[in-house]
């Protein structure tokens, strides 16, 4: 099921991410990798404004109540995002990340805002310049996964680029609703 709602979403912004492109003056015809490059930087959009509008203070919340007992802290949700960033785009790129990640959850020696938000740039930018490198000749090859599940499409693990930042980034609108802070997407 969760296979399946990320496919949709992935074929969901690709199809609007060509459709938008489509509307541009450009001469040129939009590549895969300049596609999903743009589709990264949409994401990116939405999930680093979120991050930043968390006060340093109230990084360390999670709720308690009801079904929230035991799931991540704010700061944790933006780690895990960075963290499975670096993972996905080191596998597409097939080399090891350029920083240590710490596993899915990150680095436990990463703690202020300001490293933490760092933290989840870079990895946005080292998964654009994954993205890039994806092309309509290799997009299909089969390459590691990051995950320990044998092999995957180089296409299929760059899907998890676009799909997963959102279900963490729809978790911390919750957190930063609950904390009285209207998320950056949502303010006009």
């Amino acid at each position: 099921m969760h296979r399946m709602k990320s496919l949709a979403l992935c074929l969901l912004v690709f199809f609007c991410a060509t459709a938008a492109w489509g509307q541009t003056k450009s001469p040129q015809h939009p590549t895969l990798s300049s596609i999903l490059d743009h589709a990264v930087g949409q994401v990116e959009e939405e999930f680093v404004p979120a991050a930043e509008a968390m006060p340093e203070e109230k990084y360390s919340f999670a709720p308690t109540n009801g079904e929230f007992k035991g799931v991540r802290t704010f700061a944790e949700q933006v780690k895990h995002v960075a963290a499975v960033n670096y993972m996905v785009a080191a596998a597409v790129l097939e080399e090891n990340p350029p920083v240590e990640v710490g596993g899915e959850n990150g680095p436990s020696s990463i703690t202020s805002k300001a490293d933490i938000v760092k933290f989840v740039k870079d990895s946005f930018a080292y998964t654009r310049k994954a993205m890039r490198s994806i092309n309509e000749k290799n997009q299909t090859d089969q390459i590691k996964s990051p995950f320990g599940q044998g092999t995957v499409s180089r296409i299929g693990i760059a899907t998890e680029a676009l799909s997963h930042p959102f279900d963490h980034y729809g978790q911390m609108v919750v957190y930063l609703r609950m904390n009285g802070i209207i998320p950056p997407a949502s303010r006009q």
